[in-house]
């Protein structure tokens, strides 16, 4: 999977008043407790949570113009992309804010964590001059996990087996595509064992898919 790069100008010095650097309470992205790790029965391996896409309304329209000369670490380049690309250190995450008020925040590695930042983006929006923004119908969209089995995976052979929910073109990508339909995860599956996850908008959907194909890999384990 290729990752979209955003480059991120240095903060201008005549909005130094609007930060979002401030320290906040870390929540960590703790995985469910240890009754969860050994109810799995997956050998004791649960997934790390990578990046949580999350989405919401300012409930205003907004000049991105302004946004950018105002805001810290802002880009704006309409002949490029129709958003403000703003970036905070903590929680560590980006920003997409639309004219419309939508705003896309990707990055973080926990759900609370992802709900902490975008309140921090609405906060430096309100300091941009629109006092009125607030921040509304915040949602998880997708949820992005990976692991690793710690064993080789035979992939032709789960292909084989499973064909109706699997795409395996080696030549244009290492990776085996399984698409599960309960719950509807879809999983990238290596050879060497590594398996990312997408497409959960909870994490309890990111640990049953997990389980689920922890015992299909078991059955097709090379050696």
């Amino acid at each position: 999977m290729q990752t979209a790069k955003v480059e991120v100008i240095e903060p201008k010095a005549e909005a130094a008043e609007v930060s979002a650097d401030a320290p906040v309470e870390k929540k960590e992205a703790i995985p469910k407790e240890l009754s969860l790790v050994e109810s799995m029965g997956t050998n004791g391996i649960i997934p790390d949570i990578q990046n949580v896409v999350a989405t919401a309304s300012l409930g205003v329209q907004l000049d991105l113009k302004t946004v950018a000369m105002k805001a810290r670490n802002a880009e704006y380049n309409p002949k490029r992309f129709a958003a403000v690309i703003m970036r905070i250190r903590e929680p560590k995450t980006t920003a997409l804010i639309f004219s419309s008020g939508k705003i896309v925040v990707t990055g973080a590695k926990h759900e609370d964590l992802s709900r902490t930042a975008t309140k921090k983006y609405s906060k430096i929006i309100q300091k941009c001059g629109y006092t009125d923004a607030k921040l509304n119908e915040f949602s998880v969209q997708n949820i992005v996990a990976s692991c690793d089995v710690q064993f080789p995976v035979r992939l032709e052979a789960l292909h084989t087996e499973h064909s109706g929910f699997c795409t395996y073109e080696p030549e244009i990508f290492p990776g085996l595509v399984y698409r599960m339909m309960s719950p509807r995860i879809v999983l990238l599956i290596f050879v060497s064992g590594k398996v990312v996850l997408t497409g959960a908008k909870v994490r309890d959907d990111t640990y049953r898919a997990f389980q689920k194909i922890y015992h299909v890999l078991s059955q097709f384990r090379k050696g």
